[in-house]
């Protein structure tokens, strides 16, 4: 599916977004009427627009790298059940399709029980990004998507990087021995600051490993 030629050149050359810092989302600071501000990265922003509801456009911030390796990514991982399919590319933009859905992290912020499936869909979902090639990188509760049960991965840009990375499998075994024994059926919601803290908590933690190992 395509975006309208005229529609998709009218809003690159209006929609204006800035990369202040590598380690903060983009901002957007100028959003063309009728599309919307779905999500932001480091790097990029991610726009939908009310007459395609199918598909998203992902805008790379002025100055920030890595449109072109996802480009590629999504060619080598071509269609598939798991992850969205890009539609279009160009320089610094690509069109992908839009997964509906709930993240694992607002699953856990809402109550919301996450079932095994979603767990398996994911492992499955990686061992096929491997097949083809690919090295799956920055896997978490953010990036991954649960709808009518079944589990989905968004944000691929880093799937080119053959660098260990080790958040699926950790959070793959929290999952396992906390959240299924002991929160699944359970129902509670958990608060956006423990959310938060438990996130910045393991990135310490990574950080400090990496130091004295």
């Amino acid at each position: 599916m395509r975006i309208d030629r005229e529609v998709l050149q009218a809003f690159l050359k209006e929609v204006k977004i800035e990369s202040q810092s590598p380690d903060d989302p983009v901002v957007a600071l100028h959003i063309p009427y009728p599309w919307e501000l779905v999500g932001t990265g480091n790097y990029a922003a991610v726009f939908a627009h009310p007459d395609y509801p199918r598909v998203v456009i992902k805008l790379y911030a002025p100055g920030r790298p890595g449109w072109e390796q996802e480009i590629e990514v999504y060619k080598k991982l071509g269609e598939t059940r798991s992850f969205p399919m890009m539609y279009d590319y160009g320089e610094g933009y690509l069109v992908i399709k839009r997964i509906n859905g709930i993240s694992l992290f607002d699953c856990a912020r809402f109550g919301i029980p996450i079932p095994p499936q979603v767990i398996e869909d994911v492992e499955r979902a990686l061992k096929e990004a491997r097949e083809k090639g690919l090295f799956p990188h920055d896997v978490h509760g953010k990036n991954v998507l649960m709808d009518q049960g079944r589990g989905y991965l968004i944000d691929v840009s880093d799937y080119y990087k053959n660098v260990p990375d080790s958040k699926w499998r950790d959070l793959r075994k929290a999952y396992y021995k906390i959240y299924l024994p002991f929160l699944k059926d359970r129902g509670w919601k958990i608060p956006l600051w423990v959310l938060n803290g438990v996130r910045k908590g393991y990135r310490l933690y990574k950080k400090a490993r990496r130091l004295f190992t």
